[in-house]
C-alpha cells in the first residue's frame, strides 16, 4: 500500500495540476482488475483507505485518488460538489487520470470498476459509462439520471432506508438502470443509515456525535452483505467478457 502521483496523467499532463492517490496492491502477482475507489466528502481518509485495502484483498488493483489535491479539502469541498451536480469539471479529469493511471500498468489486465462512498458514489453513477462495472454506495443522484445512465456498465448500488438525504435513491436508480436494460443488483438496507459501510471510528469524536444524530455510521450486518454482493457481481463483470468480445461501456479492453 503506497502514495503515488498521478499528475502526468491528468489533462495537462505538465505537472501544473497535482493529483495524487492511495494505491492497494492484491498480494501475490498479477495481472489484476484495477478498480478506482472514490472517496467521501471528507477525503482520504482511514475510511477510504480501508475501503481499498479490502478491495485490494478481494484481488484488485485499486487507486483511490484524492479529488482535493489541487488545493486541499477546504478549498476543493465546494467544487467537487459542483461537479457531482453539473456532470463535469476537475473531479472528472482526475478520475480519468486514475483510470488511464490503471490502464497502462503491466500488472492490470485492462478491466476497469469504479465504487464509490457518499459523493463518491455519486461520481460512480456519473463516471460509470467510462467503466466495465460500478459500486455507488449511497451515492447522491445526478440531476438528470436517465441521461447519467444512458449506455453505462452493469452496476451494484447499496443503500440505506435510514439515510435522509437518499430517500427513495435505491428504487429511482433501480428504475432508471431497467429502462435503459442495464445489468444491476440495487439493494436498500432497511436497518442501516447512511455511511454504513464505514468501520470507524475514524471521525473525530463531535463530529461522530453529529452524524449519529442525521442516522449516519456503520451498520456491520448490512455492510457485510453489501461486501458480498460487491464481490460476486465484480466477480461477474470484470473477470470475464461479455458474449461479444467487448468491454460494457467502453472502458477497459478485452481479456
Amino acid at each position: 500500500m503506497t502514495d503515488i502521483d498521478l499528475s502526468e496523467y491528468t489533462r495537462d499532463g505538465d505537472g501544473s495540476r497535482r493529483l495524487r492517490g492511495y494505491l492497494a496492491r492484491p498480494d501475490g502477482e498479477g495481472p489484476w482488475p484495477g478498480v478506482v475507489v472514490l472517496h467521501e466528502v471528507f477525503g482520504v481518509d482511514e475510511e477510504m483507505r480501508r475501503h481499498a485495502d479490502r478491495l485490494a484483498g478481494l484481488g484488485y488493483l485499486a487507486l483511490l485518488p484524492d479529488l482535493y489535491s489541487d488545493g486541499g479539502m477546504l478549498r476543493c469541498v465546494a467544487r467537487t460538489m459542483r461537479a457531482v451536480s453539473t456532470g463535469h469539471g476537475r473531479a472528472f479529469t482526475d478520475i480519468s487520470a486514475a483510470r488511464s493511471w490503471l490502464l497502462a500498468q503491466p500488472d492490470c489486465t485492462g478491466r476497469i470498476g469504479v465504487v464509490g462512498f457518499c459523493m463518491g458514489g455519486g461520481f460512480a453513477i456519473a463516471a460509470a459509462p467510462d467503466f466495465d462495472a460500478a459500486a455507488p454506495n449511497y451515492g447522491l443522484m445526478p440531476p438528470d439520471l436517465a441521461a447519467a445512465v444512458r449506455g453505462t456498465c452493469p452496476t451494484v448500488a447499496s443503500y440505506a432506508a435510514r439515510d435522509r438525504m437518499l430517500r427513495g435513491a435505491a428504487p429511482r436508480l433501480e428504475r432508471a438502470l431497467n429502462a435503459e436494460g442495464v445489468p444491476n443488483d440495487v439493494k436498500e438496507y432497511p436497518e442501516a443509515g447512511h455511511s454504513f459501510m464505514n468501520v470507524g471510528p475514524a471521525r473525530p469524536a463531535a463530529l461522530r456525535v453529529v452524524l449519529r444524530a442525521m442516522g449516519t455510521g456503520p451498520h456491520p450486518e448490512s455492510a457485510a452483505d453489501a461486501w458480498r454482493r460487491i464481490e460476486a457481481f465484480f466477480g461477474e463483470h470484470l473477470g470475464s467478457e461479455r458474449t461479444d468480445g467487448e468491454p460494457y461501456g467502453g472502458g477497459g479492453v478485452p481479456l
